[in-house]
């Protein structure tokens, strides 16, 4: 394994590889004042991807190790292709892990899906209702009425950088790769509703993803550190080779042999693979003849077969004909 490398998925946090997180490149520094605010530790998204044990994930390919480490080194979007079910929105959750950079903001797309959405949201119709009841004074807070969303909050200027997946891109409108472009160069972006007010009030205290609360200074937020950003994608699109410039692209393989291995003992525990090496070996058959299941199919039928009654054996092979069903076609 390279020395360079920062990542390494070795599925434990690394002290010495977290005191080493390098300054940007010269074209990716940002000036921002850092701000006073405290970044939440792991929450159970991220336990519940990873397992409650201590394995390699999601990544252990060389080539795919170097294409990660070069994403945080350049401080640039690392956009993962692959497969449903092979790992992708899991590695922006083995990277917070491992580098200790807190809890991950997820920003999952649909197709109704804008960038102001993941900047922040205004509660208009809220501080108007507010405004009209006797004695309110609350509407006088606009921040009360406004929050960030994922990419707003990532873009906060936090000391280190924060891990930020934006999953399942693909999933967008036409317009939404094209909008984001801005937003990923500049590392910052205005609040119309707070800019308006800023002569009379610079300073305004809004609520973040985080469910924290922090100060917004002129309008603007403007990060300091550039997060470390994982779009997702299931192939369905191409993108604008704008957006695709400003990527580094990973193309993510369905976890085989070690690490598949790593990740049954991961949810199951030490021996699970071994003792499930029926269901596996007929899980890896059918990918190696063509058929597209995702991992989670596998964990499914041995989450079952480990509660079957007495005729396991009966039951297990049922259990895998029912749930380990290729995705491009119907059970039979």
């Amino acid at each position: 394994m390279s020395e360079w490398f920062i990542y390494r998925g070795i599925g434990e946090p690394d002290p010495a590889r977290i005191a080493e997180l390098p300054d940007p490149p010269p074209w990716r520094e940002f000036d921002a004042e850092p701000v006073d605010y405290e970044v939440p530790e792991l929450d159970s998204s991220t336990h519940r991807r990873l397992g409650e044990r201590t394995v390699p994930l999601p990544v252990q390919d060389p080539d795919a190790l170097e294409l990660v480490n070069a994403a945080l080194y350049l401080r640039r979007p690392l956009l993962v292709t692959g497969e449903p079910g092979v790992g992708k929105s899991t590695l922006a959750h083995s990277v917070a892990y491992e580098l200790d950079l807190g809890r991950v903001l997820e920003w999952p797309i649909v197709s109704r899906s804008e960038l102001r959405d993941g900047l922040y949201t205004y509660d208009a119709i809220g501080r108007l209702q507010d405004a009209q009841l006797p004695g309110e004074a609350a509407a006088e807070d606009i921040g009360r009425y406004i929050k960030l969303g994922p990419l707003g909050t990532a873009l906060l200027p936090a000391a280190k950088p924060r891990v930020l997946l934006i999953d399942e891109l693909d999933k967008s409108d036409i317009d939404l790769p094209n909008d984001l472009l801005n937003v990923l160069e500049e590392g910052r972006f205005a609040i119309p509703e707070l800019e308006r007010i800023a002569d009379r009030t610079p300073q305004v205290r809004v609520l973040t993803d985080d469910g924290r609360r922090v100060t917004v200074t002129g309008g603007q937020v403007r990060c300091r550190a550039f997060p470390f950003v994982i779009m997702t994608s299931n192939r369905e699109r191409e993108f604008p080779a704008a957006l695709l410039r400003r990527c580094i692209p990973l193309d993510l393989k369905a976890p085989r042999d070690e690490r598949l291995a790593a990740l049954v003992q991961a949810h199951f525990g030490p021996g699970a693979y071994d003792a499930n090496h029926d269901l596996v070996d007929q899980f890896t058959q059918a990918e190696a003849d063509g058929a597209l299941r995702p991992t989670d199919q596998l964990l499914n039928a041995i989450f079952l077969a480990q509660h079957a009654a007495r005729d396991a054996g009966q039951r297990r092979e049922e259990i895998s004909d029912l749930l380990m069903q290729p995705l491009d076609r119907g059970p039979r």
